[in-house]
């Protein structure tokens, strides 16, 4: 076994114990091929490059959730393009969205919008996906339930427009009231559930 180049070990003065070496910029995350992940031990080469290219494209699509945040904050329209993105930041800041909103309906049961708007009675939620998995409606669904849950209002006495934008396209669902009555109705019973058993649990 060819081992790498090591630092020097340090041992205190009186050589009783061991100086660590110092990684203050890695304190507080996680190594991708972690000890507290240690499925990789299993992983051939193609599975482990594999699981690599989706952390890789993981952090792009936190930077680009970033720089689209920021992009509509500022109200930077981009080109009329296909492009997902541009799609995403045109359309949040021509419905005059908020964006990375908290949707709370108890510590067990909450999400981050990456676009919301409520006027007028009108709803709309937007999400931009950056993989290529596609993405189901359910996740929005859900952000429609918590909102109706935080701010107690009925579905059915609003409008709900739900968007995914990935892959270059748009989806568009607009759900029926009584699926989000029966979302918030779930929120609801199982918090009430985890909180009748969390000293139990």
């Amino acid at each position: 076994m060819n081992l790498p180049k090591c630092s020097k070990i340090n041992l205190w003065k009186d050589g009783t114990g061991m100086v660590f070496n110092k990684h203050d910029n890695l304190e507080g995350l996680h190594a991708p091929f972690g000890a507290s992940k240690s499925s990789w031990l299993r992983y051939d080469d193609s599975k482990a490059i594999e699981v690599f290219k989706n952390l890789k494209a993981a952090e792009l699509g936190t930077m680009l959730h970033e720089w689209a945040k920021n992009t509509i904050n500022l109200g930077i329209k981009q080109p009329r393009s296909r492009k997902t993105i541009y799609n995403y930041v045109n359309d949040a800041i021509g419905f005059k969205m908020s964006t990375e909103v908290v949707l709370f309906y108890s510590e067990y049961f909450f999400g981050t919008a990456d676009a919301i708007s409520f006027r007028d009675k009108f709803l709309r939620i937007h999400d931009l996906k950056t993989g290529v998995t596609p993405a189901h409606m359910d996740q929005l669904e859900i952000y429609a339930a918590l909102f109706c849950l935080e701010y107690r209002i009925k579905p059915t006495d609003i409008e709900i427009e739900l968007r995914i934008y990935q892959n270059d396209e748009v989806l568009v669902h607009n759900p029926a009231p009584e699926d989000i009555v029966q979302i918030m109705d779930k929120i609801v019973h199982l918090n009430n559930i985890i909180m009748s058993n969390e000293g139990r649990i």
